[in-house]
C-alpha cells in the first residue's frame, strides 16, 4: 500500500493531478468562510455557536455547501444550483423530444446539453440567492429562534446593498462551477463529484465532536462503531451487481471478421444513487414551508391542520415524518431508474449490433427481460436507500445528533461512491504507468 502511494508521487504527471486538485480543493473551502458584502459576520458566528440550525432541505443545502450556506459566505450556495440543473436536465429528456435527440447524437448532443446546464445552474443560482437574502432580511434564516443577534444579520438591507449580495453568491457559484470543470480537465477524477465531497467531508469533524460533547466518550465509540459497520455495507452495495450476459454475433465484413465476443450488462443494485433522498427531503419540506407561511405573526393561535404539521413534519425524529420519507424514497426510485435506464432503447441497441442475451431473443422480448431484472434488482435498492436515509433520523432521535449525522443519508453514500470512484482512476492512472495499480 505505502509502495503504491509512493509510485504516484514519483509519476509526475499524476503528480501534478493531484496537486493541482488538491489545490482547487483548498480555494473552494477557502471561498466558504470568506462573507459575502454587507454579512453582519459576528450575528452568523454567534447564531451557529448557539447550535441554532434548521431542519429539511436546507440542512441538506448546509450539508452539501459544507456549512457555507448558515454562514452566508460567497460560495454559499455550493454545487446545488448545479446538481438541481442536471437534474432538470436529465428530466427534460423525457417531455422534450429535443433534450432527447440532443442526448443520442454522441459528444456534440453533450456538449450542447451541458451548456444548457450551465445556463439554468446560473438562473437557479440568482433565484436560489435571492430567496437567501430575502430568509437571511427577515431573521427566519435559522428558523423561529429568540437570539438577537439572529435577527440582524445584514449591515445594510438597502435594495442595492442586497443586489450586491445576490450577485455575489451568483458569481460564487459560477466560480464553483468553472473550478469543478477544471478538476475533471486537468485534475484526478469528477470535478463536481469531488467538490461534494470535499463539503461533506468537512462537516464530519464539527458533527462527531458535537456528539463527544453532548453525549461522552461511549456514545462517541459507538457511534464510530456504527459508523465503520455502516460504511462497510455501504461499499458492499455500491459495488453490487447483477452482471447480464450478452453475446455479439459474428459478422464478416470484406475478409475479416468482427463481433464474436460476449460481454454483460452491468445492474447495480443502486441506480438511483443519492437522487431519490434529495428528492424527498425536497418534497417533505414543502408542508413545513406552507405551515411557517400560515403562522400568525401576532401571537394568536394557529390552525389546527398547522398545529398538526408543526407536530409531524418538522422535526425528522417523528414517526410519521419518518415512514413518509422511507416510502418516498422508494418511490423516486423507481421513478428516477425508469428515467435513466431504458429497457427498450438497450434492446434496440443490442439488435442493431447484433447482440443478445442468451435464451432470450432479440428485440422486445430482451426489452421485456430487462425490464424484469430491473425492477426486482431495485426494490432492495430502494429499501437500501430508505434505510440509509433513516439513519440520520434515528440519531436525532437517540443521540441528539442533528440531521447531516455524518454516517448515514447523503453524505455516507456521497463520501463512499465519491472515495471510490476516484481511487479507481488513480489506480488506473497507475495500471498504465508502472503496471501495478493502487489496489490489489
Amino acid at each position: 500500500m505505502f509502495s503504491a502511494i509512493a509510485r504516484i508521487f514519483r509519476t509526475p504527471d499524476l503528480r501534478r493531478k493531484i496537486g493541482f486538485t488538491l489545490a482547487i480543493i483548498a480555494i473552494y473551502r477557502l471561498g466558504s468562510h470568506v462573507p459575502a458584502p454587507f454579512v453582519h459576520f459576528p450575528n452568523v458566528e454567534e447564531c451557529l455557536r448557539l447550535n441554532a440550525g434548521t431542519e429539511g432541505l436546507l440542512s441538506l443545502v448546509n450539508l452539501f455547501s459544507g456549512g457555507a450556506l448558515l454562514q452566508l459566505s460567497i460560495f454559499a450556495l455550493g454545487v446545488m444550483p448545479y446538481i438541481t440543473a442536471t437534474i432538470i436536465t436529465q428530466l427534460l429528456r423525457v417531455v422534450i423530444p429535443h433534450f432527447e435527440a440532443l442526448h443520442k447524437e454522441g459528444q456534440a448532443g453533450q456538449a450542447r446539453l451541458t451548456q444548457y446546464t450551465r445556463y439554468l445552474t446560473i438562473a437557479l443560482a440568482l433565484l436560489q440567492s435571492t430567496t437567501l437574502v430575502t430568509v437571511a432580511r427577515s431573521g427566519q434564516l435559522f428558523g423561529t429562534t429568540d437570539i438577537a443577534a439572529c435577527q440582524q444579520l445584514l449591515t445594510n438591507d438597502v435594495w442595492w446593498a442586497q443586489l450586491l449580495i445576490v450577485i455575489s453568491m451568483t458569481a460564487g457559484c459560477g466560480l464553483i462551477m468553472w473550478f469543478a470543470e477544471l478538476v475533471t480537465e486537468r485534475g484526478i477524477g469528477n470535478g463536481m463529484s469531488l467538490l461534494i465531497f470535499t463539503s461533506i467531508a468537512a462537516t464530519f469533524p464539527s458533527a462527531m465532536w458535537a456528539i463527544f460533547e453532548s453525549n461522552g466518550l461511549e456514545v462517541f465509540l459507538l457511534v464510530l462503531a456504527v459508523g465503520v459497520v455502516v460504511t462497510g455495507l455501504v461499499v458492499f452495495v455500491e459495488q453490487s451487481q447483477r452482471r447480464i450476459p450478452v453475446q455479439y454475433a459474428k459478422r464478416m465484413v470484406g475478409r475479416r471478421t468482427y463481433g464474436g465476443t460476449n460481454t454483460y450488462i452491468p445492474i447495480k443494485v443502486n441506480m438511483a444513487g443519492v437522487i431519490p433522498i434529495i428528492f424527498a427531503s425536497s418534497l417533505l419540506y414543502i408542508p413545513m414551508l406552507i405551515a411557517q407561511f400560515n403562522t400568525p405573526q401576532d401571537g394568536s393561535e394557529p390552525s389546527a391542520w398547522v398545529v398538526w404539521i408543526s407536530q409531524n413534519f418538522t422535526t425528522g425524529d417523528q414517526p410519521l415524518y419518518m415512514a413518509a420519507y422511507f416510502l418516498l424514497i422508494i418511490g423516486f426510485t423507481y421513478f428516477y431508474v425508469a428515467i435513466t435506464f431504458n429497457p427498450v432503447e438497450v434492446a434496440d441497441n443490442m439488435k442493431k449490433y447484433g447482440g443478445f442475451i442468451p435464451g432470450i431473443r432479440a428485440g422486445r422480448p430482451t426489452a421485456e427481460y430487462l425490464d424484469f431484472v430491473l425492477t426486482r434488482i431495485t426494490f432492495p435498492g430502494s429499501i437500501y436507500l430508505g434505510l440509509i436515509a433513516l439513519i440520520p433520523l434515528i440519531a436525532l432521535a437517540t443521540v441528539g445528533a442533528n440531521q447531516n449525522f455524518p454516517f448515514g443519508g447523503a453524505s455516507i453514500l456521497i463520501i463512499v461512491g465519491v472515495g471510490l470512484e476516484t481511487v479507481k482512476q488513480i489506480d488506473a492512472q497507475l495500471q498504465q504507468r508502472h503496471y501495478e495499480g493502487l489496489l490489489r
